[in-house]
């Protein structure tokens, strides 16, 4: 039986054009035959099975009902007026099973008032809202993405943990905010992804994050999940010493160079230095030039 008022979202959903998604998958309260019951919908190609598993007891299990043959599951639940914490059990053909909380049943990890400095252009921290972040979100650990594509139609999560499939993790647009967001339980620092973008000429493109902590050498191009925090600066030095000055009012310069252009390795196909070569030749170049690099 199919709860979609609309069968044409069911077919938004099968082709990742849905700009909305967590309307359509997950779990919602509804009204069958006049009895308030839930309903649980997920999109997952090339599964074969997939059970609903009460997560607070983990004895309730509920079988989903293939609708679709591309993956798309629905069950009802008639004994179940309110929603509850719920898991998903997932079986493939080759007969690998798994099991995860389902992304569409987690609220936005981007608030509002968040949309809205933003939106004034008063966001100073936004790199910790946009972009991909480890967290524990409302009892389970993995990654919130953000995007700002204000003229897309759609966007989705691509990467290594669902098969570089358009279709599997699409994003929902935040309001007016132009802000896509999607929550993804059970990912790892160090999996690779992009953004699938569907442009409102209907050209589809994937794109790095511009806010990626980081990334792949090239010629590779993805994104990574990076746990920031586990980075270990080693700039005590410099550190301490600037608390001893003003730093609003002490002069400073600035120096800027190229990456690109300004060295190369010709015996080596005449490729670009990586960041740690750079480091190394800029660093010796200021103190050779009587500069304090930092």
């Amino acid at each position: 039986m199919i709860t979609i008022k609309h069968l044409n979202e069911l077919f938004q959903i099968i082709n990742g054009e849905h700009a909305d998604p967590h309307t359509v998958l997950g779990m919602h309260e509804v009204e069958e035959d006049g009895k308030k019951c839930v309903v649980v919908r997920a999109f997952i190609p090339s599964t074969q099975t997939i059970t609903v598993v009460d997560a607070n007891t983990r004895r309730l299990k509920y079988p989903m009902e293939r609708i679709h043959e591309d993956g798309f599951f629905e069950v009802i639940i008639p004994d179940r007026e309110e929603w509850f914490r719920y898991r998903l059990e997932c079986t493939d053909y080759q007969g690998n099973s798994w099991h995860t909380y389902d992304p569409y049943a987690f609220s936005p990890t981007i608030s509002e008032f968040d949309r809205y400095l933003f939106g004034e252009g008063n966001h100073y921290e936004i790199y910790e809202k946009l972009g991909a972040h480890l967290i524990t979100f409302e009892g389970a650990k993995g990654v919130s993405f953000a995007v700002w594509a204000p003229n897309a139609k759609s966007v989705s999560v691509i990467g290594n943990f669902n098969g570089w499939d358009t279709r599997r993790h699409p994003m929902r647009l935040l309001g007016q905010s132009g802000i896509w967001e999607l929550f993804i339980p059970g990912l790892a620092a160090m999996d690779q992804y992009k953004f699938h973008v569907v442009q409102s000429t209907g050209k589809q493109v994937d794109k790095c994050d511009p806010y990626a902590f980081y990334a792949q050498l090239r010629p590779e191009t993805a994104s990574v999940i990076y746990p920031i925090g586990r980075y270990k600066w080693k700039d005590r030095k410099w550190m301490t010493a600037r608390k001893k000055a003003n730093v609003y009012t002490a002069p400073m310069n600035i120096y800027e160079v190229h990456l690109g252009s300004w060295m190369r390795v010709p015996e080596e196909g005449d490729r670009f230095l990586t960041y740690t070569e750079m480091a190394e030749k800029t660093g010796a170049l200021c103190e050779r030039n009587g500069l304090q690099p930092h």
